[in-house]
C-alpha cells in the first residue's frame, strides 16, 4: 500500500461554487500552482478553480502523488453533485494528469494537456542535463535556475509581474525536490496502448517555440493515439505559455466548443438537490 503524506493540497484562487464546473490544475515542476494567475479571471466565469499545490519538501512516487490528487478530485467533485471536471495539467502536470485518467477515469469529464513532460524521452540533452542538477554545488543552483529562464519561456511575450512570479516559483523548489521531480519525469513511461484507454474529450496545447521540449511532436503523438484528442498549436509561444499576454485558454477552449454549457450543469446540480430532499 503507498505511504500517504498527506501533504498535497488545493489551492482555491477565487470564491468556491459548486454550481460551475470543476477546473482542477496540476502545475508544472515548480509544484506551487500559482502560475495560473493571469489566466483565472476569465476561467472564472465559467468554472470554480482549483489550483493543486505540492510542498516544496515533499518527494512522494507517482503512485502516491496519483492516489492524493485522486482523493482531493474525488472529494471536490461530491461536494458540488457529481459537476463535470477538466482537469488541466501543465508540463511536469501534464503527466500526472494523464496517470489521474487513467487510474481514475470516473473523475474527469474533459482534459487538457499543456506542452506535457511525457516529451521528456524524447529530448535526450534534456535528460544528460537533468542529472547534473543533482551534482551542482548548493551555491550554484539558484544561478542555474535563473539561466534557465530563456528555457523555459518566451520572455518577450510575458509580462514583468509574470516574469518575476515564474522565477520565484522556480527558486523556491530546493534542490533535492528538483532533482526528485526531474527523476519521476524520467521514469513517466505511459504506452501507446494505455493512451488509447484514454475516452475523455482531449485538448493538447503545445508552443511552436518551446526551446525546452519537443512540445509540437508529442502532441502530434497524442492526438494520434488518444481517441478524442484535438491539438491547438500556439506557434509563437514558448514551453510555459500559460503565463504569456496573448494566450488565453477560455478562449481556446470556447472556440474548440470545449465548454460545458453552464445552464445544464446549474439544472443538473438542481435536480441533484431536488432529488435529495
Amino acid at each position: 500500500m503507498p505511504n500517504f503524506s498527506n501533504k498535497v493540497r488545493f489551492i482555491t484562487p477565487k470564491s468556491p461554487n459548486s454550481d460551475l464546473p470543476l477546473f482542477v490544475f496540476l502545475p508544472g515542476m515548480d509544484g506551487s500552482g500559482l502560475l495560473l494567475r493571469s489566466q483565472i479571471p476569465k476561467l472564472a466565469q465559467d468554472f470554480d478553480i482549483r489550483c493543486l499545490s505540492l510542498p516544496a519538501n515533499d518527494t512522494p512516487c507517482w503512485e502516491v502523488l496519483v492516489s492524493e490528487t485522486i482523493a482531493l478530485i474525488a472529494a471536490e467533485k461530491a461536494i458540488g453533485n457529481q459537476r463535470p471536471v477538466y482537469l488541466c495539467g501543465e508540463s511536469f502536470g501534464g503527466c500526472l494528469a494523464m496517470k489521474v485518467v487513467l487510474e481514475a477515469p470516473q473523475l474527469c469529464d474533459r482534459l487538457i494537456l499543456v506542452n506535457p513532460a511525457s516529451s521528456f524521452r524524447q529530448q535526450p540533452w534534456v535528460q544528460w542535463g537533468s542529472y547534473l542538477t543533482q551534482w551542482l554545488p548548493a551555491s550554484f543552483y539558484p544561478l542555474s535556475v535563473v539561466g534557465l529562464l530563456p528555457m523555459l519561456a518566451s520572455l518577450g511575450r510575458i509580462g514583468s509581474p509574470e516574469r518575476l512570479a515564474l522565477l520565484e516559483a522556480m527558486q523556491a523548489v530546493p534542490q533535492s525536490t528538483s532533482v526528485w521531480r526531474l527523476a519521476l519525469v524520467r521514469s513517466f513511461n505511459v504506452d501507446e496502448n494505455q493512451l488509447r484507454r484514454i475516452k475523455q474529450p482531449t485538448l493538447v496545447i503545445a508552443s511552436g517555440a518551446d526551446r525546452l521540449l519537443p512540445s509540437l511532436v508529442e502532441a502530434k503523438l497524442l492526438v494520434k493515439v488518444i481517441p478524442k484528442a484535438e491539438m491547438v498549436l500556439l506557434a509563437n509561444s514558448g514551453h510555459a505559455c500559460l503565463l504569456e499576454t496573448d494566450v488565453d485558454l477560455h478562449a481556446i477552449m470556447q472556440a474548440r466548443n470545449f465548454l460545458t454549457n453552464k445552464s445544464l450543469v446549474s439544472s443538473h446540480s438542481l435536480l441533484v438537490k431536488l432529488w435529495s430532499v
